[in-house]
């Protein structure tokens, strides 16, 4: 592995990388900025927790019943 120091060592590693992974997708025919955005994960966490209270209340009565 190259000892890289210094950041514009560093940055064009960073850029070479970036590159060499987008050239990667191409070969594959995936373009990210077609790809649809994905669901913010905050808001996701949020629906998953209010989810598991749903399910847990549920489930809660169906065990009184």
């Amino acid at each position: 592995k190259n000892n890289f120091c210094g950041e514009i060592l560093i940055t064009d590693e960073h850029v070479k990388n970036n590159q060499d992974v987008r050239n990667l997708l191409a070969k594959s025919n995936i373009h990210p900025e077609e790809l649809p955005p994905e669901e913010d994960i905050k808001k996701l966490e949020r629906r998953v927790k209010a989810d598991d209270k749903k399910l847990a209340s549920v489930t809660t009565k169906l065990k009184r019943d």
